[in-house]
């Protein structure tokens, strides 16, 4: 009794790449996401390219892993490709401490987040 497979919950016209450990906080990386949501595939990398945010090199690289995954695995036309979603997540929280004045300790949180992007094949009337 073997496990059933699980069903593609993509569209046949999409491809998703997902990015889990990332060393920035959510909301760093969400105004990076905002700055590709709904562009051409090459505007975006073109975005990412030039934008002055460290975060911009690793989100480049989903990018790229997602257009991969399209022309690879589900034989899509990349020239047509559109960054449909691009969404983040909370991850983990490492928690680190700072010694302070007179024996005391405060809390340094080091956020974790990741990142989701799905691309998709425009047809021929979009």
């Amino acid at each position: 009794m073997s496990q059933k497979t699980n069903t593609r919950r993509e569209s046949a016209a999409e491809a998703k790449a997902k990015v889990v450990n990332l060393r920035i906080s959510p909301r760093k990386l969400n105004l990076v996401a905002q700055s590709i949501r709904g562009l051409k595939v090459q505007r975006a990398l073109n975005e990412l390219e030039f934008s002055h945010k460290r975060i911009a090199r690793d989100v480049r690289k989903a990018l790229y892993s997602a257009i991969s995954n399209a022309e690879n695995n589900h034989n899509l036309d990349i020239d047509s490709l559109v960054v449909a979603e691009a969404y983040v997540g909370k991850n983990i929280i490492m928690k680190r401490f700072s010694a302070r004045a007179r024996g005391r300790s405060s809390r340094i949180e080091k956020p974790f987040s990741e990142i989701t992007i799905v691309v998709r094949e425009l047809g021929e009337a979009a």
